[in-house]
């Protein structure tokens, strides 16, 4: 099994993102996050989140300062990226999508739209292709990562494969965190890279992920991010938590 702790430089070729704002990990067309990766609500991207538009709509405490505000928002040297464990990611984690589907996240859109470029129906149509995922649920446990399906779930043991730091089309960057399964059920993933807008260890408050067995395809997907928040919060408090910033 291939474990690579050193860092790794990744640029994405132009033509990723399809939005210009301000994101950090999911840089897409006008994400929140990060999410660049995006939307974050996060990209997108969030990430995240690659996301532009995304960043601003979740909680991240400990970015009072503006030196933390510009890593959020994707801008700093590759000399402050870390390598990061996967406990990290650790804990029980919900999937967002639902409360986009029920109308739960329609004050978000409707907040986001009082400031942006688009209608609340517009940011919500955004959103709906990046949150889209049908794993409803993530637990991560001591290098163990287990995803939920409906009533099914599947997983394995995953192993740092790195990270990349990806260069978006408006400007800003983001660092996705690889893992790698080292054992587990072959429905799981090969691989899930995370962004969460933070580019050396902490602990995760959401994020956005990438699932997939395909390590450099995944490395250019940008419109479709997974978000998930601690499966403790209800659908209002995960909104009060996107509107917060």
């Amino acid at each position: 099994m291939k474990m690579t702790t050193a860092r790794r430089a990744g640029v994405v070729a132009a033509g990723l993102l399809t939005m210009a704002s301000y994101s950090a990990v999911m840089a897409e067309d006008d994400h929140d996050h990060s999410h660049g990766d995006h939307d974050h609500a996060h990209e997108a991207s969030h990430e995240h989140g690659d996301h532009d538009d995304h960043a601003d709509e979740h909680s991240h405490g400990g970015h009072g300062h503006d030196h933390d505000d510009d890593i959020y928002n994707g801008h700093f040297e590759d000399s402050q990226v870390e390598a990061r464990e996967l406990s990290d990611w650790e804990g029980d984690w919900q999937s967002v999508y639902p409360y986009l589907q029920d109308g739960t996240l329609d004050e978000v859109f409707a907040h986001k739209a009082e400031e942006g470029d688009k209608t609340a129906e517009e940011y919500k149509s955004y959103y709906e292709t990046g949150y889209r995922t049908d794993v409803e649920r993530i637990t991560i446990d001591d290098g163990d990562v287990t995803f939920y399906r409906g009533d099914d779930s599947y997983g394995g043991e995953y192993v740092s494969d790195g990270h990349e730091i990806l260069t978006y089309e408006a400007g800003n960057r983001g660092v996705r965190y690889i893992f790698e399964r080292e054992s587990g059920d072959d429905e799981a993933p090969e691989y899930i890279q995370f962004s969460d807008h933070a580019i050396a260890p902490n602990d995760a408050d959401h994020y956005h992920i990438y699932m997939g067995d395909d390590r450099a395809a995944l490395l250019e997907e940008v419109t479709n991010w997974p978000t998930y928040y601690p499966a403790d919060l209800d659908g209002e408090e995960v909104a009060e938590e996107m509107m917060a910033h």
